[in-house]
């Protein structure tokens, strides 16, 4: 599935920015990046749009959860990362929206099940599983409140985020087509059933008047063998 390539390229671009954000090191190389520290901010067109280095310790907006719930947060992403990919490969063959969005979606999704699962172990501050998601887009567009939070600034997200957002977006934008698209199989698939019971039928009618010639054809030979014993 070539489509999957989008996926490779998100989760590429992804984790790339997240290392830049957050630093990293490769000793036998001898590379090491520092990174932004934590709560820093790099101002990329004023107070409107920054790059502030955080971490999501939970679910969305940084509500945080128990270590618990971080650990079956984390076996979810991985589940639901496996479902996404089987569902693309069962619509391979539909529309290219459907795919790339489902692509989109699922980079997005290992993007972060990435920094959930690895990066408390490889940076040192937890174990396998349990690590935080790096956020760094800092936008200011208005104050909002949700979650019972008050927001004065737009939630911080990072690449993997605005994947699995722009996938759903396009799934919205094209339901309708994605909706005709189904009808469209299903129908194929009530027609497929349909001439095969036909088959069926036909060949179920044909077996009798074939045993009953069989039998005539029996009889026929037979008599003749009887007309010669007699003879």
């Amino acid at each position: 599935m070539k489509v999957l390539y989008v996926t490779f390229v998100m989760v590429f671009i992804d984790q790339v920015t997240k290392l830049w954000v957050k630093g990293f090191s490769v000793p036998f190389l001898h590379i090491r990046h520092e990174g932004m520290y934590y709560g820093q901010s790099i101002n990329v067109i004023g107070d409107f749009f920054q790059l502030t280095f955080v971490e999501n310790p939970g679910l969305a907006f940084g509500v945080d959860v128990t270590d618990h719930a971080k650990l079956w947060l984390s076996l979810f992403s991985i589940l639901a990362s496996i479902g996404l990919f089987v569902y693309l490969y069962s619509v391979r063959k539909q529309s290219l929206s459907l795919r790339v969005a489902l692509a989109m979606i699922l980079g997005g999704a290992i993007g972060n099940l990435i920094d959930r699962v690895f990066y408390g172990a490889i940076y040192g501050y937890a174990t396998i599983f349990y690590g935080k998601v790096v956020d760094f887009f800092d936008f200011d567009f208005f104050d909002f409140q949700i979650f019972g939070r008050t927001y004065e600034r737009w939630p911080i997200f990072n690449v993997a985020d605005m994947c699995v957002s722009i996938g759903v977006l396009i799934l919205l934008f094209f339901y309708k087509q994605h909706q005709q698209e189904h009808k469209n199989i299903a129908v194929t698939n009530d027609q497929n059933i349909e001439l095969s019971g036909e088959t069926l039928q036909s060949g179920e009618t044909s077996d009798p008047t074939e045993n009953i010639l069989e039998s005539e054809k029996l009889n026929h030979d037979e008599s003749d063998n009887r007309e010669e014993i007699q003879n």
